[in-house]
Formats: structure tokens, sequence, C-alpha cells
């Protein structure tokens, strides 16, 4: 099934990934304030279409991980569930030290021209040479998989509701940029967005860590 008891959990977890500044948010970020709304849009949709690749690689080895015993989806729920822990504690690190998101005003005259592959190019590049979403995907999106699901098409289909939430997020993001660039900036917004986002996944890695097998 595309849509079964793990979907819900699944959409507030990536939800929450998405909404996790790092370089993905900070590309789309740089990217608007370059080349405005249209850069930052593009950026985005090149940064999500990577997401497919890491499903596509994450499927070759879920149907053998599925197979094997009950130890070895042990261990893989088990670092999931780690890793999973180990990005909310490094957001609640980040919403104690207060850093801001380095974000400037975004001056429109200064704006130029940027060719449509270049926000292509690096989007998608960022996203596919990213080892943390390698990771992510080989020891997360198992979590989401049964053992009768067919292996790809439920990843593909995982991969495009991460699609979907990313982009909307990170448009949101560019257009905010693209009207008021410094309100991101300030100190208390990210350090919000950092603790709530700390908390959530902390709570979920160790939902993840003492749930049973299904």
């Amino acid at each position: 099934m595309l849509i079964d008891a793990q979907f819900l959990p699944f959409v507030v977890a990536i939800t929450l990934l998405s909404m996790t500044p790092g370089v993905d948010t900070l590309l789309v970020i740089r990217n608007t304030a370059r080349g405005g709304v249209r850069d930052g849009v593009i950026t985005s949709v090149a940064i999500c279409c990577g997401l497919f690749v890491h499903a596509t690689v994450s499927s070759l080895g879920i149907s053998l991980i599925l197979l094997q015993s009950a130890w070895a989806f042990g261990l893989l729920k088990l670092v999931g569930a780690a890793y999973l822990i180990w990005l909310g504690v490094q957001s609640l690190l980040s919403a104690r030290r207060g850093n801001p998101l380095p974000v400037t005003g975004v001056d429109a005259t200064r704006r130029r021209e940027v060719p449509v592959m270049l926000p292509v190019r690096e989007g998608f590049l960022s996203n596919v040479l990213n080892p943390k979403t390698v990771v992510f995907y080989m020891a997360f999106l198992p979590q989401f998989i049964a053992p009768h699901d067919p292996a790809l098409l439920k990843s593909l289909w995982l991969a495009g509701v991460h699609f979907v939430i990313a982009n909307l997020w990170q448009i949101a993001i560019a257009l905010t940029v693209g009207r008021a660039g410094t309100w991101l900036a300030k100190r208390w917004v990210s350090r919000t967005l950092d603790g709530v986002t700390g908390t959530v996944l902390v709570a979920l890695g160790i939902k993840l860590a003492l749930q049973q097998r299904p």
C-alpha cells in the first residue's frame, strides 16, 4: 500500500526535515538573493529532483534488507533512529547557540539575469552529492516500507511526497527572501525553529528505536 499506518509519521518527519535549516535552505536563500524568486524556485525544484536518485539507490538495498533476519532489520531501525536523534540534537544545539541564518537584505537592483541551467546544476548536484541525504535515505526510508511492499515503487512514492513538501517549504522561503530577506536573519526565528524541530526529531527517533517490527 502506498498510504498505510506509517504514512502520517513519515509526513511529519519529512516535513520537519525539510524545515530544518541546512545546505538546501542556504542555497535557495543565496540564489534568490542572487537572481530573484525565479532563481530560488528553480534551485528548489532541482534540489528536490535529486531525491528520486536517492530513493532509487536506497530501494536497491531495501529488498535485500527486508528479506534478512529480524536482527538485521532491528539494526537498520536503530541506525535510522540514531540518525533522527542526531539531527534533533544538532538542531537543539543550534537553538541554544542562537546562530541566525546568514541572510542579508535583497536589493532588487543588484540582481542579475542568471542562466536557467546554473541553478538547476547547483541545486541538483548539491542534493545528489550531499552525504547526509544519502545516509538519511538509506537508513530512514526503510522504516516506512513494509516487507510486502514493492520497494522501488514505494521508495519513489515517498520521494514524491518529500518532493512536494520540500518544494512548498523552500519556495515559501524564496518568496519570503524575495520580499523581506532580513526576516529569516532574526535570532528568535531561527532559535524557535531549531528548538521545535530538534525536540520533535529526538522524540521521533526515540519512538522508532522502541517500536516493534510490524
